[in-house]
């Protein structure tokens, strides 16, 4: 029998090998085994004690169980894998009535019903494959500030960089860039090497830390989206070209924001664009 590891549970390999858990490429999976990183990602989502803490794709439970043992009140795991169900009703028996597990698809769940009225926070090693999409979700629906106080997220690297890009950064910088600048502060914490995964991915790996601006400026989230799939769909050309794709007259969108007809989606700042987003 595999020795207990400090919070009394199997170490993660052994509850793999028990229940036929090998990761599986079309689900994005790559699991984390060190129990030392899962715990740095849980401290790095702050202090846990009253928190009720959403984690996407669970898996056999490593980051579940950081978070538990960091006194989350109570984890909500969202699990699309049957396999892995019975690995994490193990973790919930060791810590009874804090480990709800949620039998869905992260990309159709609206876990809000679940969350209740206190602080709740986000907190998971992403898919890959589904990363991008529900960040992007979690930034665009309902009203704001949302449900939720902060996202710790694990990205690839190169993700990573594009979400917390400006228009300083002009070679990361993008639509991704422009919708978490405007209603989120986002930075990048740290990075996380291939060989921590099983099994290892041909990236490194980022932990990223979204904080929700109280009073982003008011924009429509579908005006934004317009505005800048138009700028950056074609971001070699001067706004005057590639704002034709939104608008028949992207000198009224320019001269709205006080940017110059001749200037490039990877020069505009992130007010340019809420600008000519409230223009349209």
């Amino acid at each position: 029998m595999a020795p207990m590891t400090d919070d009394g549970l199997p170490p993660l390999r052994e509850v793999v090998r028990r229940h036929g858990l090998e990761p599986k490429k079309a689900l994005g999976q790559n699991f984390l085994f060190d129990l030392n990183l899962t715990g740095r990602i849980a401290r790095a989502a702050g202090p846990l004690e009253g928190v009720t803490v959403v984690e996407i794709g669970p898996g056999p439970g490593g980051l579940t169980r950081a978070l538990l043992a960091a006194g989350a009140a109570r984890v909500v795991a969202i699990e699309r894998d049957p396999r892995a169900l019975p690995a994490l009703a193990e973790i919930a028996a060791r810590y009874p009535g804090r480990l709800d597990i949620v039998d869905a698809d992260a990309l159709a769940f609206d876990p809000l019903p679940l969350v209740g009225a206190g602080p709740a926070r986000i907190v998971a090693n992403l898919p890959y494959n589904i990363g991008t999409p529900l960040l992007t979700g979690w930034l665009t629906a309902g009203l704001w500030p949302p449900w939720w106080d902060s996202l710790t997220l694990m990205f690839q690297r190169e993700v990573a960089e594009r979400i917390g890009a400006d228009e300083t950064d002009r070679a990361n910088y993008g639509r991704l860039g422009v919708l978490c600048g405007w209603r989120t502060e986002a930075s990048i914490l740290f990075d996380v090497v291939p060989s921590a995964f099983v099994p290892p991915p041909k990236v490194t790996s980022s932990v990223v830390r979204l904080t929700p601006r109280t009073a982003p400026l008011p924009c429509a989230v579908d005006a934004l989206e317009r505005v800048t799939r138009a700028a950056f769909g074609q971001r070699r050309k001067m706004l005057r070209q590639s704002l034709k794709a939104a608008t028949p007259d992207p000198a009224r969108l320019c001269a709205a924001a006080g940017i110059p007809e001749t200037a490039r989606a990877e020069e505009v700042p992130v007010a340019g664009f809420v600008a000519m987003a409230q223009a349209l």
